[in-house]
């Protein structure tokens, strides 16, 4: 529960499918995995370098303040969620999510109260390790998460 009594509500971007390693690649993730592989115009890889910088100095990346915190033999699985209070950095993804449409790979935003064991929090994101396999099921209530896709 939120200081106020409210119950919490992270949001996550993703891919629908797991990915070779079984976890389901983030949105900035599979943006990025397009522009390693070419895929990208002109156009889409400026968007991507010049939003990728401002998200670069809008929060901190988890990994330079704990460099193992998404090392798999450390922290099996670990994904970030955003703070459902973070809304200046989630307005910012349906640009991503409009990329990513645009070649035709799906991602979807995942709402959960209770995504995983924290193993890192700041002001707008936690990262978790999930509960289970499936990382879709709330432990507490035993409810799966809601998703939505993304376009």
């Amino acid at each position: 529960m939120g200081t106020n009594g409210h119950t919490v509500r992270y949001v996550r971007f993703q891919s629908p499918h797991r990915n070779e390693r079984s976890t389901f690649t983030g949105v900035f993730g599979l943006v990025n995995t397009l522009a390693r592989t070419g895929r990208l115009t002109a156009g889409q890889e400026a968007f991507r370098r010049a939003n990728n910088r401002w998200y670069d100095a809008a929060y901190p990346d988890p990994s330079t303040v704990d460099p193992a915190v998404y090392d798999d033999t450390v922290n099996p699985g670990a994904a970030a969620w955003f703070k459902p209070t973070a809304t200046h950095l989630i307005e910012r993804v349906p640009g991503y999510l409009g990329l990513l449409a645009a070649h035709g790979v799906a991602c979807r935003k995942v709402v959960s109260t209770a995504p995983g064991r924290i193993v890192y929090e700041d002001d707008v994101q936690i990262v978790v390790v999930p509960f289970g396999p499936e990382a879709g099921e709330d432990p507490v209530s035993g409810r799966s998460t809601s998703s939505e896709s993304g376009s």
